[in-house]
């Protein structure tokens, strides 16, 4: 029994000790390391939104963002930048390894910082926005034409539509309103959104675009070591001295959305619901079709609304398979069809709502999704074809034609039977039983017939 016991109460604490190390929270580490790397989208902002919440709920001394980012979403970025300026912990940006880089949202990123630090070797800037939504607005025409290299009262010449400017001077006052707030060279980060100029480590330092430069995360804790610096009003000294470092790691929530927030993912699950619902429509009872379509096009329509979709795009998208569909059910010699794979095509490479290298729809998977509608398309027609050149096989049509034989004569009247079926068959001359017929009418249920006097069987 005492054996029994032991074993039991080992099991019970290497099950415990297991449930720990898998769920326990770090709330032991006193600075959180949280990374932002590759194109800042949905998953990264709601990585670093739940992992800053996750640090000031274990009460950690400060949190570093370690940012290698080439930018990304503007709506996504405003969310984390969001969330940094209401922490109530300090939290430092730090653009590292050697190589990486914060360019375009990730300069917005490190502004929002209160310490902004880079390895050696790294660089940040290129900061001007991309244009997201409608076309271009075309320009009035000026009423005099201005002198290259004029300036206006109000500054340089700005070039572009009033819908670009109206884009970079609203990047510039949000990150000029970050540079004053963190007493950072507001002048270099107008130059980074209109110029799209960029720094390297040693040169943001020498012009106070960055507070430290430090080769590793254990330098950088030791020059942050003592430094004072502002929460929520409040200015506190960071005492860093011991201190454990717990690196956040990604959990299966944000690569969930990480997948599904891809454009190419959102783009197949798209199609996969539109096609399953039009399987399962047309072939009602199948059940699969219907729950696999409805679950990939709910999915699809969670990516759409963090992504910059052209709703232009989807509509043309939708239209084009409803067009293939209806040259395939109502057939127009490929009028329907070729416009179908027209909308199709046009509506996919219009769909995401971005110039973002990133967040635009492979080339490769809209010609093969466009190459497969085809095909079926070509199918169907083919298939529609192939059965207008058959025979007719249902109703009393298709009986004009056959011959029959006759079974029986009663008080004058011959049966003949056909297609397992007995029919009273008139015909001009005599019929005996066992004579062949031809049919040449139906009249009602009666047979107009003539007699096969060729065989008799």
């Amino acid at each position: 029994m005492d054996f029994k016991k032991h074993v039991q109460t080992w099991l019970a604490v290497a099950l415990l000790t297991c449930l720990g190390v898998s769920f326990a929270p770090a709330g032991h580490a006193d600075v959180w390391l949280l990374d932002v790397q590759g194109t800042i989208g949905p998953a990264t902002a709601d990585h670093m939104v739940r992992g800053l919440a996750a640090a000031e709920e274990a009460g950690a001394e400060l949190l570093v963002l370690r940012i290698d980012t080439p930018g990304g979403l503007d709506v996504s970025m405003r969310e984390m930048i969001k969330a940094i300026l209401a922490a109530q912990l300090p939290v430092v940006g730090y653009v590292a390894p050697s190589g990486a880089r914060a360019a375009s949202a990730g300069t917005y990123l490190l502004y929002a910082t209160q310490i902004a630090a880079m390895a050696p070797g790294t660089n940040l800037g290129a900061a001007t926005p991309v244009q997201i939504g409608a076309p271009s607005v075309p320009r009035l025409p000026d009423a005099e034409p201005a002198d290259e290299g004029a300036e206006s009262p109000a500054g340089p010449a700005q070039p572009g539509t009033p819908m670009e400017r109206k884009i970079v001077n609203d990047a510039v006052a949000y990150i000029q309103s970050l540079a004053q707030l963190r007493g950072r060279n507001a002048q270099w980060a107008e130059e980074a959104v209109r110029q799209g100029a960029s720094l390297s480590a040693e040169d943001a330092l020498r012009q106070g675009v960055i507070d430290l430069v430090a080769p590793s995360l254990d330098v950088l804790l030791e020059q942050l070591n003592g430094r004072e610096v502002e929460v929520a009003g409040v200015v506190r000294p960071l005492e860093l001295a011991g201190l454990a470092v717990y690196e956040h790691p990604v959990d299966w929530r944000s690569d969930f959305l990480a997948v599904i927030t891809n454009p190419n993912i959102a783009y197949v699950l798209m199609l996969v619901g539109i096609y399953g619902l039009l399987i399962e429509f047309y072939n009602p009872g199948v059940g699969l079709p219907g729950v696999v379509g409805a679950v990939s096009l709910l999915l699809a329509m969670y990516a759409f609304q963090v992504l910059p979709i052209s709703y232009t795009g989807m509509a043309l998208i939708i239209l084009g398979i409803g067009l293939m569909t209806a040259e395939a059910f109502a057939p127009s010699f490929g009028v329907l069809g070729l416009g179908g794979i027209v909308a199709f095509v046009v509506g996919s490479i219009m769909l995401m709502d971005t110039e973002l290298p990133g967040y635009q729809i492979a080339m490769p998977m809209i010609a093969a999704f466009a190459v497969f509608s085809a095909a079926l398309l070509i199918f169907a027609l083919g298939m529609i074809l192939r059965a207008r050149r058959q025979a007719v096989r249902t109703g009393v049509g298709h009986l004009l034609g056959a011959v029959a034989t006759i079974e029986s004569v009663s008080n004058g009247t011959a049966w003949a039977r056909l297609d397992g079926e007995l029919w009273e068959a008139a015909c001009d001359d005599p019929l005996d039983p066992r004579d062949r017929v031809v049919v040449q009418a139906i009249d009602g249920l009666t047979l107009r017939v003539s007699k096969d006097k060729g065989v008799q069987a």
